[in-house]
């Protein structure tokens, strides 16, 4: 039966902890850095791709809007005219 060193049993546990340490890091370090970010984008007044495709939505729906009236009064001073 082979026995296990203590030493390197021990060796291993550190590693582990170390492992489990530096993970937690890379996460807070990750929190972090978006909150910084998140706070910096905020500053500049910049907008998310869900307002910016909302607003071009709404632009488009108004140039159809303003181009079918224009269609629309171009036809009643066409017969407006022709009397």
């Amino acid at each position: 039966m082979q026995t296990r060193n203590k030493i390197l049993d021990d060796i291993s546990q550190l590693m582990t902890n170390a492992m489990g340490v530096a993970q937690g890091a890379r996460g807070e370090a990750e929190t972090a850095m978006k909150s910084l970010m998140d706070r910096w984008l905020a500053d500049r007044d910049f907008v998310t791709r869900e307002e910016f495709d909302a607003v071009q939505a709404m632009a488009q729906k108004a140039r159809e809007e303003n181009e079918a009236l224009s269609a629309r009064l171009a036809a009643l001073e066409g017969k407006g005219g022709s009397k």
